[in-house]
């Protein structure tokens, strides 16, 4: 299976299976579309062609770059090229060639980004010593301390696990905690480069960090699957002496080919949870490092994946709090909570639905407006969206936005339910219905009655968040939802107009009026509408 990692400001980041033949490109006609003004409509193809991933561009303006080179014609993929297209950067995944390949982020703004590639019969390993997990944590009581040796030992763990903990106190961002600490790593013990490596959503290891001792986070750094198995199947450190055998890197000035280097890759273990690998390694020799070194670094990994489990922990807090404080004013709290525990998913980019699109303004609410204070306006304003929410919210459907003073709802997006358009009418009325009592109690205040025109229709709307890559919202877009809103504008004060898809079904549960064929904006023929008259008596199960 081959991947495609794409990068892009316009919609953050999202990876793709690769068919045999792919089309990218900014039309919608492409296989991978695009969105990135710089990416011409027809851009390249990637495309199966003797058993190898082939690029080729399509004559773009812009033109197609592949680990920083323009493509002429057509150039062959190896598994964890970098492809550039416009501002859009994505990452090529051969996992048919038994590779894994990604950016990993740098310490600093602008860094280019490492690449980590682990593939069996590329790295000739042999495993000088295991070490289990548990091994580095133990400490012998004092009162069984015989000799120099074993308590310089325990010191020295102790120290490690000191220094970390001083190095990385109060860091919750992740990529700056990793760079933290390997670099921790690099001053502690004789190691030359460093990687951090994550298990993602998908219980896939990805490269998260890469650095050097120098700083430097441009190196491609080659990888022992057969070490990284070791580690993750039995969560033990492992101490080995690595032959680079894969004849692609001799021209890269970043691998010294000396032929044989010293590592050691411990697991991350918080609780009994394998949370990833750390690796570091010595280019200087084979014996490099000694068994001691070894219990320093799985010491200093055990600190380290309780500071990227705590820091893991904060994040997904801060996006559930996120999540539910977006989801809470637009949803129910029952169904927000369950979009915010992922019982209900709610996917990025458009997805069809059937929707019921709700519309309600205020008839004479520029008249009212002239003849109240902008405060005054406000307070109504804001009492009154209260109660027409709590409606809405009560039969949970989704809000999805306040527009001066008129209120747009969904019913079936994101959460749906086998009886949305009812839902939708069923609002409607007891809005009407809150209204008047309401009024009763504004007109012996002195205060002037408040109507509402409601306008509901029903069908196929595409659904989704829209926006700028800082300011997304959820929202659905189509015909339905113009429609809707050209009802609502026919409505009079008081009254509940629901087009033919929406009637057809609802109407055993209302009593309606059909009235005459409504010509309005943007459509070319009459529309056949009803006016809702309420509940009928006999009500719904």
């Amino acid at each position: 299976m081959a991947l495609l990692k794409i990068i892009s400001p316009e919609v953050g980041e999202r990876t793709v299976e690769l068919a045999d033949r792919n089309t990218l490109g900014r039309h919608p006609d492409n296989s991978i579309q695009l969105l990135d003004r710089i990416v011409s409509k027809n851009h390249c193809h990637i495309d199966i062609e003797n058993g190898k991933f082939v690029l080729k561009d399509m004559g773009s303006l812009n033109g197609t770059y592949v680990n920083g080179e323009r493509v002429q014609g057509t150039r062959n993929l190896a598994s964890g090229d970098e492809i550039t297209l416009g501002s859009t950067k994505m990452f090529f995944t051969d996992e048919a060639a038994g590779a894994v390949a990604g950016a990993v982020a740098g310490p600093a703004a602008g860094a280019a980004p490492g690449r980590v590639t682990m593939a069996p019969g590329m790295v000739e390993s042999h495993i000088r010593s295991k070490l289990a997990q548990h091994a580095a944590q133990n400490f012998m009581p004092e009162r069984l301390v015989s000799d120099d040796a074993s308590l310089r030992r325990d010191y020295e763990k102790l120290r490690v696990s000191f220094e970390l903990t001083r190095a990385i106190a109060g860091e919750l961002e992740v990529d700056k905690l990793l760079t933290k600490i390997l670099s921790t790593a690099f001053e502690l013990i004789a190691a030359d480069r460093g990687v951090v490596l994550l298990f993602d959503d998908k219980k896939q290891l990805q490269p998260k960090c890469v650095r050097t001792k120098r700083g430097e986070t441009n190196e491609e750094v080659a990888l022992s699957s057969t070490i990284i198995n070791e580690v993750v199947n039995n969560r033990s450190a492992v101490l080995s002496s690595d032959a680079l055998m894969d004849a692609r890197f001799k021209g890269s000035h970043s691998i010294i080919m000396q032929g044989i280097r010293s590592s050691m890759a411990v697991p991350l273990i918080y609780s009994d949870d394998l949370l990833g690998v750390m690796v570091l390694d010595s280019q200087v020799a084979a014996n490099a490092f000694a068994e001691k070194d070894l219990q320093l670094t799985q010491a200093l990994a055990n600190q380290a994946a309780v500071a990227i489990q705590n820091s893991l922990f904060a994040l997904k807090i801060e996006k559930e709090a996120l999540t539910r404080e977006r989801f809470q004013r637009l949803l129910s709290p029952a169904i927000a909570e369950l979009v915010v525990s992922g019982e209900v998913a709610v996917e990025k980019g458009g997805q069809a639905r059937d929707t019921t699109v709700f519309f309600s303004d205020i008839r004479g609410f520029t008249a009212m407006s002239e003849t109240r204070t902008a405060q005054e306006i406000v307070d109504m304003l804001n009492e009154y969206f209260e109660q027409m929410v709590e409606i809405i919210f009560k039969h949970e459907g989704t809000l999805d936005k306040f527009v001066g003073d008129e209120i747009m709802a969904l019913f079936g997006a994101p959460v749906a339910h086998e009886d949305d358009p009812y839902r939708a009418v069923k609002v409607a009325v007891e809005q009407i219905q809150i209204l008047e009592e309401w009024n009763l109690v504004r007109v012996a205040e002195g205060e002037p009655p408040i109507h509402i025109g409601i306008g509901i229709n029903t069908g196929s709307v595409v659904a989704g968040y829209l926006g700028s890559s800082k300011a997304l919202e959820y929202t659905v877009i189509g015909d339905v939802v113009n429609t809707a809103s050209r009802l609502c504008s026919v409505a009079k004060a008081g009254e509940i107009i629901i087009s033919k898809s929406t009637f057809d079904l609802v109407k055993d549960y209302f009593n309606t009026q059909e009235l005459a064929p409504t010509q309005v904006k943007g459509k070319a023929a009459a529309l056949q509408v009803y006016r809702v008259l309420g509940e009928k008596a006999k009500r719904r199960k």
